[in-house]
């Protein structure tokens, strides 16, 4: 909308321009106050140089030299100095003319002489120098300025909308981080424990087993919509932090398996970025271990030493683990958004991320992240 306006704008402008032109040479011609600097010029002569001025400023924003050679035309026929004080200011405010400061020179040269053979003003060298720098080298001058005034605006307006674009991306990819998060989280708890119901005879374990899937169930949906609420309302913690870890590794437990749990992280010592990234590392890493590698024995660590937290997911396989103590592995859900979102977190939180497997076969999630923001 604002830029068709802008276009209307320009349109009415450039129309403005050409009906000062026509009102400034066709009214003097027909009332017999025109010259040209070599003596007397046909009215029909006058008259089509000062329409094809005007129309010239129709398009001085597509190029400049037709405004230029008319107006200067326009001067030497009509006597009329008026139209190239616009074509030169057009020629330096529209456009970025190579070398523009040779062309107004010429333009204040010709000005200076129709001006000085001007019958009806005062033949006083000083006084058209002085009008011919003023009117024609001035308007220049200031043509460069707002050139540079309008880029400027341009380049800000480009600037705010490539970062109003990054700050969206960012947006869309912290939702996605945070869905992937909490929904593919408890959709593995679900899975893995519809699966184990589907295997259990005993009606005691499968009214336990669909509590499990209940409850998880429910604390999805708690997430999520705390996760909508914050969405709306722009401000607030998007979900749980290190003191969530003991949840998460309770029902690691009572899913089969086995996490030994190491957190050391006192009460408000963590940034809420710093301890929203922890928790979120935990529930990935554990997440991982259902799928991957359920029979393993875990280490889940979270300890504060000095001014970094330290936390880390480690599985390391368990061979001497009786077959019947193992537990089936919970299927993949695909995607592969877990560690890249893991790690775009603690990037975010000027933190280092690392995974990979260990030299006994295992695998291992691990951060540490500074407790104090660092200056850029």
């Amino acid at each position: 909308m604002w830029r068709k306006w802008d276009i209307h704008r320009e349109w009415l402008v450039d129309a403005a321009l050409a009906a000062a032109v026509i009102a400034f040479t066709v009214p003097t011609t027909l009332m017999g106050y025109s010259f040209a600097i070599w003596g007397g010029a046909p009215d029909v002569l006058e008259i089509t140089v000062g329409a094809i001025t005007a129309a010239a400023m129709l398009i001085r924003r597509r190029t400049p030299w037709p405004a230029i050679v008319a107006s200067a035309a326009c001067a030497c026929v009509t006597g009329q100095l008026v139209p190239m004080s616009l074509a030169v200011y057009s020629m330096t405010a529209e456009h970025r003319v190579r070398r523009w400061q040779y062309v107004a020179l010429v333009l204040t040269v010709v000005y200076f002489v129709v001006d000085y053979r001007n019958p009806y003003r005062d033949r006083s060298i000083y006084l058209n120098i002085v009008r011919a720098v003023t009117l024609i080298y001035l308007p220049a001058v200031v043509g460069t300025w707002v050139y540079a005034y309008r880029r400027l605006i341009r380049d800000l307006r480009t600037g705010v909308r490539e970062r109003e674009e990054i700050a969206a991306a960012e947006e869309r990819r912290k939702i996605a981080r945070e869905m992937h998060d909490t929904v593919t989280h408890a959709v593995t708890a679900m899975v893995l424990n519809a699966g184990m119901a589907r295997d259990a005879t005993e009606s005691e374990e499968i009214r336990e087993l669909t509590t499990a899937i209940e409850n998880k169930g429910v604390q999805a949906l708690s997430e999520l919509r705390q996760l909508l609420t914050v969405l709306r309302s722009g401000d607030g913690d998007l979900a749980e932090g290190t003191e969530g870890i003991t949840r998460l590794v309770g029902e690691a437990r009572a899913s089969g398996l086995r996490v030994d749990l190491q957190l050391d992280v006192p009460p408000g010592a963590l940034p809420r970025q710093v301890s929203h990234a922890c928790y979120r590392l935990v529930q990935e890493g554990l997440s991982n271990v259902r799928k991957h590698a359920p029979a393993s024995r875990v280490q889940v660590t979270c300890e504060v030493s000095g001014d970094q937290v330290a936390v880390s997911v480690v599985d390391t396989p368990d061979d001497t683990a009786p077959a019947a103590e193992t537990i089936k592995a919970a299927p993949s859900l695909g995607g592969g958004y877990g560690l890249a979102g893991i790690r775009e977190r603690v990037s975010l939180a000027q933190g280092r991320f690392y995974s990979g497997p260990t030299a006994d076969g295992g695998f291992v999630l691990a951060a540490r992240l500074p407790l104090v923001r660092q200056g850029g």
